[in-house]
């Protein structure tokens, strides 16, 4: 290795060369999670001309191979030579970063793509692209290959419409996969069709000719028929949804709540359309009003007396379902990622206007109020109940040596950062866990039996449940509203379960007690699903594993072509393998897989766990029903 490190060392990326050479940075990822961005970055352009009252007909096509069409109506991106730059503006707004329209406010009043890395983006990253725009009694086209144009622009025709059209090959050189799921670009077009109300978004799906999918997206209630859509398998308190709107200093302003029998909140917020899962000023605006206004109503209808004290706010926001969209000229986010909203005038804005109109449909609904203060004062009670639960588990949990459950067999490792926590079904695994494992950094926690379904349960109850309090004492994060990440001690917390029914109820149980009493673990990536293998394939001294029916497939075919003689085990528990078979196949960070558990979609993710763990039979029994044929590996 040289020691000469001068000037002639740094490397300057020009152009979109950045963007293909660390493409993670611009879309996340370069797993499927990252193509569907590539969908969403060109939809998001053609919503803003929609925001900006030019647009109002979007449509997305999956077409054979996995080309990707997006049509809309709106002005048409400029194709005339830009004044600086000497090129078409069209171009420009492909090829160069921090290019675009949305940088000042005459164009466009309110935008979710603030950065203009969005079609230059796209660009970069896939194999080619063509552009056709209509606008000024014109059709134009261009066509760039790996994110350089092969032409200048060109008219090919004449057209009375307005719009532009991408059609573009996400690259095979970037991307894991280039398979398109769509369902989940379906989801989130639903989701900017109910944000936006009025606009029909189209998405259709030909790569199969037999199996031809197309859904038109158009509601005109806007989110309150997004908030029917989330709570229609629960029990509502009352039947009326309530809606607010308003403006004010340029910000608009909507709201969406109801209450309903359920022991948690569920909030949806967004800002300029795009889903800040971890909040920020608005929804501390909503929150705060919502407090203020059920505590003074409450106290003018004689409901609560001053003895009794203010409601807390997460007593009143239990039970809430709500969608809070604000439309701000200038965002200001934190982070890249866009989840928070920063902006601090945005907090007066959204609590002043919430306040009014809350407290005028309050005092219009007085039998409404009765029933949410009820079910107010119910949560109250449950949520001291849950605080002496959790004091007396910190308790017991100072008072056991090194503060840690029992059965834990912890590492050596001080560094969050670089220690692993596997959650393990029973004994039998354990003792192979702990054998196998690396000290330095593995932690082995066993479980014994299933943990409690906290669907059905709340706070208090589930901390009654041994095996939750040996969980939540392991991580030293507390729990709840309480948690603190900072004493989190493992960055991966890695759920080792048998691959049978059993093991994948028991991984079902803990995630929903992962998303709905820690869900900041799995919003910071700690949560993990570690993947053994299904089967072991003996031929002589050699052994093969294979981890999924296909594997398993392939390769006993080639020793059936082969005349060679195997032996196939099909593993039901980790207590079949020894300890270097299970470091081998699922423990070895140079050899295993470990799955991420993702927030992709918080509001599909909360209607599934409803549905499946929740009080209601009839929407798991529908499920069950128009699922039993796709069942595979069922233990009768």
């Amino acid at each position: 290795m040289s020691n000469n490190y001068g000037a002639e060392g740094i490397t300057v990326l020009e152009g979109l060369e950045a963007v293909r050479k660390r493409p993670g940075m611009y879309i996340g990822s370069t797993s499927i999670r990252g193509l569907h961005h590539l969908v969403y970055e060109i939809v998001d352009n053609a919503v803003d001309e929609a925001l900006a009252g030019h647009c109002d007909d979007i449509k997305v096509n999956i077409l054979p191979d996995n080309i990707i069409e997006v049509i809309d109506n709106g002005r048409g991106i400029p194709t005339g030579i830009h004044p600086k730059y000497g090129k078409s503006a069209l171009e420009i707004v492909l090829t160069v970063l921090h290019a675009g329209g949305k940088f000042e406010n005459d164009n466009y009043k309110v935008s979710g793509g603030l950065h203009g890395v969005g079609s230059s983006v796209v660009n970069a990253l896939s194999e080619w692209i063509e552009v056709y725009v209509q606008r000024e009694g014109h059709t134009y086209y261009q066509k760039f290959h790996r994110g350089k144009p092969e032409e200048d622009v060109k008219i090919i025709g004449d057209s009375k419409k307005t719009g532009t059209r991408f059609v573009f090959k996400a690259d095979s050189e970037i991307f894991e996969t280039l398979e398109y799921e769509y369902k989940t670009l379906r989801d989130r077009l639903k989701e900017q069709a109910y944000l936006n109300k009025g606009i029909k978004i189209t998405i259709t799906d030909t790569r199969k000719p037999d199996d031809k999918k197309k859904e038109e997206l158009c509601f005109e209630g806007g989110i309150v028929d997004f908030l029917a859509e989330i709570v229609k398998e629960e029990q509502k308190l009352f039947e009326e949804s309530v809606y607010m709107e308003g403006e004010a200093e340029g910000v608009t302003v909507e709201v969406a709540m109801t209450y309903t029998e359920k022991q948690r909140e569920a909030e949806y917020s967004f800002v300029n359309n795009i889903n800040t899962h971890e909040g920020g000023t608005h929804l501390s605006g909503f929150r705060t009003a919502l407090t203020r206004v059920i505590n003074d109503v409450s106290k003018d209808m004689g409901l609560i007396k001053d003895r009794d004290g203010k409601f807390q706010g997460a007593d009143v926001r239990e039970g809430l379902t709500c969608i809070v969209s604000v439309k701000v000229p200038q965002p200001q986010f934190e982070g890249q990622t866009k989840t928070k909203l920063g902006n601090s005038e945005v907090t007066g804005i959204v609590s002043s206007l919430v306040g009014e109109k809350l407290k005028f449909f309050l005092e219009d609904h007085p039998a409404v109020v009765k029933i949410i203060v009820e079910k107010i004062l119910l949560t109250k009670k449950a949520r001291e109940a849950a605080r002496k639960a959790r004091e007396l588990v910190m308790r017991k949990s100072a008072l056991e040596i090194g503060s840690l459950p029992g059965k834990l067999a912890d590492c050596s490792s001080k560094k969050p950062e670089d220690s692993e926590i596997f959650i393990v079904e029973g004994d039998s695994a354990g003792g192979s866990a702990k054998q196998g494992r690396d000290r330095f950094f593995q932690a082995i926690l066993p479980l014994r039996g299933k943990i409690l379904n906290v669907e059905k349960a709340g706070l208090h109850k589930a901390l009654e449940n041994q095996e939750i309090r040996n969980m939540i004492t392991a991580f030293g994060a507390n729990v709840g509203a309480d948690m603190d990440l900072e004493k989190l001690r493992y960055h991966k917390i890695v759920i080792m379960t048998d691959a049978d029914v059993d093991g994948a109820h028991i991984r079902t149980l803990m995630l929903t007690f992962f998303y709905r009493y820690m869900p900041q673990l799995i919003e910071s990536g700690y949560v993990f699903i570690a993947q053994p293998p299904l089967y072991k394939i003996s031929q002589g001294r050699g052994i093969t594993y294979a981890y999924t029916d296909k594997q398993m497939k392939e390769i006993t075919k080639v020793f059936d072509s082969e005349d060679k003689k195997y032996t196939l085990q099909r593993y039901k528990g980790l207590g079949e393998m020894n300890a270097d078979q299970l470091w081998d196949t699922t423990m070895d960070p140079e050899t295993r897989t470990l799955l991420k558990v993702t927030l992709e979609n918080a509001v599909e993710a909360d209607k599934i766990f409803t549905k499946l763990m929740g009080d209601e039979v009839e929407p798991r029994r529908e499920f069950i029903e128009e699922n039993a044929l796709y069942v595979k590996n069922l233990d009768i």
